[in-house]
């Protein structure tokens, strides 16, 4: 079997690799085409260095947004007819799922955010949706994922590659990063400010980095989503590490004292991987970041003052339990994938 796994988001590489790796394993075929957005490219190249690159950025404004969808669909779709796969998996990649359907292909998403307003498109396109179950009561038959097509998993996504994962121990001596004796690192990521779902700035990130550079001893590293971020933040100090390339976020989340997420994937995975982790994401809270909190793994931050201290964590193994967990989930997409 041919599976079409497009990447339309910076996660989303990280994401379908251990999935990727399952399906080659049980002797199907796997075709990548990603998107040119973000660290996508780069995420999906260092795994798939043949992978075409489809499709830019999303810029701002509706109008200039739908144009480059539109571009992006007709694009897929001629790749789509030569490439000719069985099934389309993503998680919510628009462009693949309206080309897919376009070409008949049956479609096979995954979402964890209940208040995309383009899951209306995706969820009625779709043959089979995958859902956390923290999203089982949220409705979403009204946006097109009905009990017939809908499958419910528990856990989170992030969970799939967390599976499989072991820290790269050169990661911090790469970024230039020395902490030395009592030296305490905060990871931070920014909002996805041009997202459909989030169109706004969060001026408290900036204010809350600021606020943990107070202390000497610590150094922050700031994974930023587009340039316009790394060009805002640049200016906060030698101790502002603004990353200059897509980094491995988990390998970076394991050896961190704090997390800061303005986003949703990377401060999951903090949660999920035991780091303290404050969200001060400005959009709709969606269900996953509230199973987290109702679970002690996640705190919702309003203002800049009720910032925890930072303190040395213990490292210790924080993949404990998740890598079984992991795997279970990486079936159940497969699993998913092969039956549409």
């Amino acid at each position: 079997m041919r599976v079409w796994l497009d990447f339309s988001n910076s996660p989303h590489p990280l994401l379908f690799a251990p999935v990727a790796r399952r399906l080659l394993e049980r002797g199907h075929r796997v075709l990548v085409t990603a998107r040119d957005n973000a660290q996508t490219a780069e995420l999906t190249r260092e795994r798939w260095p043949d992978a075409p690159l489809i499709g830019g950025p999303s810029p701002k404004g509706r109008r200039a947004k739908a144009q480059t969808m539109v571009q992006r669909i007709l694009e897929l779709r001629r790749w789509a007819r030569a490439a000719d796969p069985d099934v389309a998996l993503s998680h919510n990649s628009y462009g693949q799922i309206v080309a897919a359907r376009q070409l008949g292909i049956p479609v096979v998403t995954a979402m964890d955010f209940e208040h995309q307003p383009a899951n209306h498109l995706a969820f009625r396109l779709a043959r089979t949706v995958l859902l956390p179950a923290a999203l089982e009561r949220c409705g979403l038959d009204r946006q097109g994922a009905t009990a017939r097509k809908t499958r419910f998993y528990g856990g989170l996504k992030e969970e799939l590659y967390l599976a499989d994962f072991q820290p790269d121990a050169g990661l911090l001596e790469r970024l230039g990063v020395e902490l030395g004796d009592g030296g305490k690192l905060v990871v931070a990521r920014p909002a996805p400010d041009l997202a459909a779902y989030h169109s706004f700035e969060n001026p408290l990130f900036a204010r809350c980095v600021k606020h943990v550079l107070r202390d000497p001893r610590t150094t922050v590293v700031v994974l930023p989503r587009h340039a316009g971020q790394r060009a805002a933040l640049a200016a906060l100090g030698p101790r502002c590490i603004v990353a200059e390339r897509a980094v491995d976020s988990r390998s970076l989340m394991s050896q961190a004292d704090l997390m800061i997420g303005a986003g949703g994937t990377m401060t999951r995975e903090a949660a999920l991987l035991g780091v303290p982790t404050v969200s001060i994401f400005a959009g709709r809270r969606p269900a996953v970041d509230v199973w987290l909190e109702q679970r002690g793994l996640l705190r919702v931050l309003r203002d800049v003052d009720d910032l925890p201290p930072v303190q040395p964590t213990p490292r210790g193994d924080r993949l404990a339990g998740l890598h079984r967990r992991g795997r279970e989930l990486v079936d159940q997409f497969c699993d998913a994938a092969t039956s549409a």
